[in-house]
């Protein structure tokens, strides 16, 4: 799937940095995907791969903070829009549920983890579910993003 979304965004000739700037705003991939991506595959310098990784991992957050909860709310008028919404509340809350009893350093924390649906999407996800306010959970999610950057980083740079 990645490898065909890099091939699409390359025909558009977009250049490597924006690639991974795109890559890092998938829910699945985010930096944790974006970074390798960037550094093993392009040849990046760790430094730029990872500030574009950063920066693009962070575009969707505000919007899903403000905007989801309304638009949920919207499209739960229709069966099969509850039903996906049912199933990604039902899953983010069990993922998440252990640490989000310590609030926004909870939510740093699950941000912070370097593995899959545990990112800045499942994150903002997360504070809606958990009522954390978007003044706390903003910051908490840029630490968190911040975490799991340096820590992919600090991984990649072994190969």
């Amino acid at each position: 799937m990645l490898e065909s979304f890099v091939d699409f965004l390359k025909n558009l000739h977009f250049n490597r940095e924006l690639i991974t700037f795109c890559v890092s705003m998938m829910p699945i991939f985010e930096l944790r995907g974006a970074i390798p991506l960037a550094v093993l595959h392009f040849k990046m310098p760790l430094p730029a791969a990872y500030f574009l990784a950063w920066a693009g991992n962070l575009v969707p957050v505000l919007p899903l903070i403000y905007f989801l909860e309304p638009i949920r709310k919207f499209l739960s008028r229709f069966y099969i829009f509850q039903k996906f919404f049912d199933w990604l509340y039902q899953r983010t809350y069990r993922k998440s549920q252990r640490l989000m009893k310590y609030g926004a350093i909870g939510l740093t924390l699950f941000v912070a983890i370097p593995l899959p649906v545990t990112g800045a999407w499942t994150g903002s996800v997360a504070a809606i579910i958990f009522d954390i306010k978007p003044r706390y959970a903003f910051p908490a999610i840029i630490g968190g993003v911040t975490i799991a950057g340096l820590i992919v980083s600090s991984l990649v740079s072994f190969f």
